[in-house]
């Protein structure tokens, strides 16, 4: 009777430590399978971004041969970009000038291309990392560089992810205005800024990737508050109608939110089936509400349409 007691007083504690997950309403959402047309003999690799522009084209960042991809908006093959450029593709975004920026952890820099795949702007120096300037050219430098994002007025914001834990702030023509952050668990310190994103209000959203947690600051570096029910957000990015979607990395899922926190709804689950995901790491979405998930293990991108 006293080992039955024991083992179920354990049986408690472990449920009231460890208490299930709410299940979180569906997006209403389905794959929409082989989505995009590769040329015969080409592979991606690893997939870590996925972008749109003002065509409505793909494009997409991976670690195979030829890493910058684009199709048009049926997902037909068009063109590789920057053949030669890049080391190990990490972030990929498209400015609203259709400018293509991309952060690359392995040469630790952040490139603005044109849209023809011309480089218009450098940020840091290639293939190497500090954790502030080089001291002869007062250059600033990145280790591992994540993502990037830009303000209102053209800012360009950059998580300054793996080796340094902070965000960078430039003017829209590249000159250092400020980094905010250092690694740590309190409010405006960060374990990996691996996503940043940035509102029609100027609010800057960071995915702090190993602390669980999304935090958000004015454009200046001030902490405003933290949403700590995101899972661990490897990808996040915010709609023109203001709705925020997460990569939710090792949970292998989709979040939709608002701007209040609140979840409006999840898809995903791990595996490697359709409508599954290995390590979802970036999102795009269409003006018509079609989700492009772009994922590191299973070396794809999933497109999702409506109901």
């Amino acid at each position: 009777m006293k080992l039955i007691l024991i083992i179920l007083i354990t049986l408690l504690t472990w449920i009231y430590a460890f208490p299930q997950a709410t299940k979180l309403p569906e997006l209403g959402y389905k794959p929409a399978p082989n989505s995009l047309f590769l040329p015969a003999g080409m592979n991606f690799g690893e997939v870590a971004g996925v972008a749109l522009n003002s065509k409505g084209h793909i494009l997409v960042f991976h670690r195979g041969s030829r890493p910058l991809v684009e199709f048009d908006s049926s997902g037909k093959f068009v063109r590789t970009l920057g053949d030669g450029l890049f080391k190990s593709a990490h972030g990929l975004r498209i400015d609203p000038n259709d400018n293509i920026w991309i952060t690359d952890i392995g040469s630790h820099l952040v490139l603005k291309l044109n849209s023809e795949g011309r480089v218009l702007m450098v940020l840091g120096k290639v293939d190497w990392a500090g954790d502030f300037s080089e001291p002869r050219y007062g250059l600033p430098l990145f280790n591992m560089p994540t993502d990037v994002a830009f303000g209102p007025a053209g800012d360009i914001f950059v998580s300054d992810g793996y080796g340094n834990s902070r965000v960078m702030k430039f003017d829209k023509d590249g000159r250092f205005i400020k980094i905010w952050g250092k690694k740590g668990k309190a409010p405006g310190e960060f374990d990996l800024p691996h996503a940043i994103a940035v509102d029609n209000k100027g609010l800057v959203y960071v995915g702090d990737r190993e602390n669980q947690r999304i935090q958000i600051f004015d454009s200046d570096g001030k902490f405003i508050k933290e949403w700590a029910n995101v899972g661990y957000p490897y990808g996040i990015t915010i709609t023109p109608d203001q709705s925020l979607y997460v990569a939710d990395g090792k949970n292998e899922r989709l979040l939709k939110m608002n701007l209040n926190g609140e979840i409006l709804g999840a898809l995903g689950e791990p595996g490697k089936g359709i409508g599954q995901f290995g390590w979802a790491h970036s999102i795009a979405v269409s003006p018509a509400g079609e989700i492009y998930v772009a994922e590191i293990l299973n070396w794809r991108v999933q497109k999702f349409v409506k109901r």
